[in-house]
């Protein structure tokens, strides 16, 4: 029998869908790996480079048949609930509320955190099939992996008691929106050069500084802000510490959502403190570690984004696949032209190897083994490859690659920030070359 967080995982979505409750029996495996005193059985799952499509259920033999069903339901999700309305909320600029409750409700949000924290109690990658599954879907709004991936770690990992209680169970109902604000005007990729400062004032911290680019900005009800709390430390990355802060909190806004080429429905805004009192509860996790819980932090930010960035590659790839076996021209399918199917066979190649290598890397991470430069490969390599293969993609699609209406023009222009953010691939590459050289 599944286990309770599992079961909760399955069941909530499939009740919202096929009207009543579902359980699971028999055999099934619980999304958590195997103890390690039982050997897996050998995985007949074929590789996506065997698979009918890229998309297909059942392939990757890092994943089972748990992953699967989850698969099915969050897929479902995606389609039925964000689909339908993802354009009038790229005309707003934000998704709704209701979406994000609506999440929580089919135990989509904080999937990784565990039960006794108030999440969910999955796996890896159970979470990444739901990155995956919003890519698979094109649609860029909710700011879902973010909220339960990024920002909800760093509350369960280094919270105290009462943040865990208090935060935890409201994000994972999708009634507490979460963001973190790390970038600012002046310091993007480079953390240690943050400027917005928090100084003691008896028991309280008064902070001050503004931070831009910030997803989920404008919605949020919880930010995790990056900070300077000691300027006379003996490097930049001594004095830095993360606070919780919450809406409402005087002095404390969100500027208007900023106006971007892509994620048209994704809300990004720049954030402003002016004189914010804090209390010390708000301090998250140690003072002056703040660097430290970052740099812990970020490969999982990273693999996420190199997941996500693959599995838009097999959704463009898809998309022009059918493309390019409807569309006519010197009288039969352009699929027929001898250069337009080498291009296919260029783009499915490149895509499976990605999607090889960030597999091996989920895997690594589920055993928690993957390091800052291992993390920092993936995301750059597999970012510039999404870019690569949109690009051609559209290329593919001649004029109507171009037009709006047609879903390749939205992943060509979403795809543009993956490199940029999370870290530019410039600075991957550095820390990438940082293990090399100091290797003896």
């Amino acid at each position: 029998m599944l286990s309770k967080a599992t079961r909760k995982c399955f069941s909530g979505v499939i009740n919202g869908f096929r009207g009543g409750p579902v359980l699971f029996s028999g055999n099934a495996r619980m999304l958590s790996s195997l103890p390690q005193d039982v050997e897996a059985p050998p995985s007949n799952r074929p590789e996506t480079s065997n698979a009918k499509t890229l998309m297909d259920f059942g392939t990757r033999r890092i994943l089972s048949e748990d992953h699967d069903m989850f698969r099915e339901s969050v897929r479902r999700f995606w389609t039925e609930e964000v689909v339908p309305n993802h354009k009038k909320w790229e005309k707003a600029g934000m998704v709704s509320r209701e979406l994000w409750q609506k999440a929580g409700e089919q135990g989509l949000l904080g999937i990784m955190i565990p039960e006794k924290h108030g999440g969910i109690g999955g796996d890896l990658l159970s979470a990444a099939v739901m990155w995956e599954e919003q890519m698979y879907s094109n649609c860029s709004g909710p700011g879902f992996a973010l909220h339960s991936d990024i920002c909800m770690p760093y509350i369960s990992n280094y919270g105290s008691k009462e943040q865990i209680d208090r935060f935890i169970p409201q994000m994972a109902a999708g009634t507490c929106i979460g963001a973190i604000a790390m970038t600012e005007p002046g310091a993007g990729s480079d953390l240690q050069g943050v400027r917005t400062y928090a100084k003691r004032d008896g028991d309280d911290w008064i902070l001050n500084g503004n931070k831009v680019f910030i997803t989920n900005g404008c919605m949020a009800d919880l930010v995790i802000v990056v900070t300077v709390t000691n300027r006379e430390a003996k490097t930049a990355a001594h004095g830095i510490s993360l606070f919780l802060v919450e809406k409402g909190t005087p002095g404390f806004h969100a500027g208007k959502k900023l106006e971007k080429i892509g994620l048209h429905a994704q809300d990004t805004a720049e954030l402003f403190f002016e004189d914010v009192r804090l209390p010390a509860s708000a301090l998250l996790g140690q003072l002056n570690k703040g660097f430290y819980y970052l740099m812990n932090e970020l490969p999982q930010e990273r693999l996420l984004i190199a997941d996500m960035a693959i599995a838009s590659s097999e959704f463009m790839f898809e998309e022009t696949r059918n493309y390019v076996m409807q569309r006519k021209a010197f009288g039969k399918t352009i699929s027929h032209l001898q250069t337009v199917q080498h291009k296919l066979a260029e783009i499915k190649t490149e895509v499976c190897v990605g999607r090889s290598f960030v597999d091996n890397c989920l895997q690594l991470h589920a055993e928690k083994r993957l390091d800052s430069q291992t993390a920092s490969m993936a995301k750059y390599w597999a970012s510039d490859l999404q870019n690569s293969v949109a690009t051609r993609c559209v290329q593919l699609h001649g004029g109507w690659g171009y037009m709006w209406e047609y879903p390749i023009a939205k992943a060509f222009v979403d795809s543009r920030v993956q490199p940029i953010y999370g870290g530019t691939n410039e600075i991957m590459k550095e820390l990438i070359a940082r293990s090399i050289v100091s290797q003896k």
